[in-house]
């Protein structure tokens, strides 16, 4: 492991810093955080108590066994993410100088999009550059957009339509949503009559924020039907999660086709006619950052497969 002195200039703060303190933030946990890092857990300390000690500010308490951030570390939590972005677009401009001989794409995907539509585009750009690194990170719709926005990823794929003015979205594919329930629900053998119908069972839906449940909620709306008459037994935060729960018995649900289609053909669950809109599959970059080769190539590759 490295031992150096992160904190051994503790009058400027370092980018070191910086890195320091968001992996302990975001698992709240010094001993985690250093060996994410590789660093031992004096120096991930010092570090910590560099930034305290300079700034007159308490970033973390401890809360029995663990830590987590006190007001003003929230704050800076995000501040440090910005800069962190800000230098990682920098080191890639430097390294996409040399082509796509190296580079880093950092891609965020929502549920659907990141688990089962994007993995093959990603794989097969890797075959072709293999120097590039794809990392990937996935989150609902809202989070996808604020990674894009606040710089931490180059390229988010979502699969909700959102406007905002910071960031252009163009539409790539298709998808479309399927009701399913579990093999011994009442509509399994006889499909609901009407959308009203819909509310005489319980539901497992994702969370708010998500793409899925956005489209939901809107295909509801056009039919004269609202979420809040139904009874939701479940939110969860995975394709993966909602399926396990309705095949269990927990309720029906509204999920992409891409998503259900194995346990439907397992027969886990049981698709239910239903006619409800097809969705579309985004991609969103921000408007006034240049991406680099190695993004634009990614993009350009994705966009040609899917045109």
């Amino acid at each position: 492991m490295r031992t150096k002195a992160i904190a051994k200039n503790a009058g400027i703060m370092t980018l070191e810093q910086l890195r320091i303190f968001v992996a302990v933030a975001e698992r709240e946990h010094v001993t985690r955080a250093a060996e994410a890092l590789n660093l031992t857990q004096s120096a991930t300390s010092a570090a910590i108590s560099a930034l305290e000690k300079r700034y007159d500010t308490r970033l973390f308490e401890r809360v029995g066994r663990r830590i987590e951030l006190t007001e003003a570390g929230r704050l800076f939590l995000d501040e440090a993410r910005a800069v962190l972005a800000r230098a990682g677009a920098a080191e890639t401009v430097l390294t996409d100088l040399a082509g796509l001989s190296r580079g880093t794409v950092r891609l965020a995907a929502s549920q659907t999009v990141g688990n089962y539509w994007l993995p093959p585009h990603m794989a097969r750009f890797h075959r072709n550059h293999p120097a590039v690194e794809l990392p990937l990170a996935i989150g609902n719709t809202d989070r996808v957009a604020a990674m894009v926005a606040e710089g931490s990823a180059d390229l988010g794929f979502i699969e909700a339509d959102i406007a905002r003015e910071d960031l252009r979205v163009d539409e790539l594919a298709q998808d479309r949503l399927v009701l399913v329930v579990p093999r011994d629900h009442a509509w399994a053998g006889r499909p609901p009559v009407g959308w009203a119908a819909l509310a005489e069972s319980a539901w497992v839906l994702r969370e708010p924020g998500s793409g899925t449940r956005a489209m939901f909620e809107n295909a509801l709306i056009a039919k004269g039907c609202t979420l809040a008459r139904f009874h939701t037994a479940l939110e969860l935060p995975s394709n993966e999660a909602i399926l396990a729960a309705v095949a269990a018995g927990a309720g029906a649900t509204v999920v992409s086709e891409l998503a259900a289609a194995a346990a439907i053909r397992s027969g886990l669950v049981m698709q239910v006619p239903l006619d409800l809109p097809q969705r579309r599959f985004f991609l969103v970059r921000q408007v006034e950052r240049r991406l680099g080769p190695a993004a634009s190539a990614f993009r350009e590759a994705v966009e040609a497969l899917e045109g």
